[in-house]
């Protein structure tokens, strides 16, 4: 996400729920942001990414027509979108384990366990605001870099050659 001041940073926010989607909307609009949409599902959403650049996406895990995953991975591989590098949050009523990890290798940056509040999702801006990962595309993956710390790797744990 581009480092700007949180009145500055737009948002999609992709629930299949109207009221949950401007439940969140307030949320965001009370942390500061100033621009902030909604979707209320997949193909909604991915129109939407489509015609304009956002800083940021919430999408639900059980979006209608294009689920959360779906939509991720789609909007990470099209190479020519001014939106394939945005943060995305994923929300989920019941992750599991598998759920979680499905998400990330997805290409999300965060998740949310539904219900949230507004400090929750603070916290998640934070994450991504404060420490950054960098967008790897590669193999089968796009997205923001899966290692959230950077080790020092030295000879001794490189095979030498």
């Amino acid at each position: 996400m581009q480092q700007k001041p949180l009145r500055k940073l737009s948002a999609l926010i992709a629930d299949n729920s109207p009221h949950m989607a401007d439940l969140i909307a307030v949320m965001l609009r009370g942390l500061g942001l100033k621009d902030v949409a909604t979707a209320t599902d997949g193909p909604a959403a991915f129109s939407l990414l489509r015609l304009r650049a956002f800083d940021l996406l919430v999408v639900a895990d059980d979006l209608a027509g294009l689920d959360g995953l779906d939509l991720t991975r789609r909007l990470r591989v099209s190479e020519g979108s001014r939106n394939r590098e945005i943060a995305v949050i994923m929300t989920s009523i019941e992750p599991d384990a598998a759920g979680i990890a499905a998400a990330r290798d997805a290409g999300i940056t965060e998740f949310l366990r539904k219900p949230f509040s507004a400090e929750h999702i603070a916290t998640r801006l934070e994450s991504i605001l404060r420490m950054p990962r960098d967008f790897v595309a590669g193999g089968n993956y796009a997205g923001p870099d899966r290692r959230r710390r950077k080790l020092a790797a030295g000879k001794e744990r490189r095979g030498t050659a």
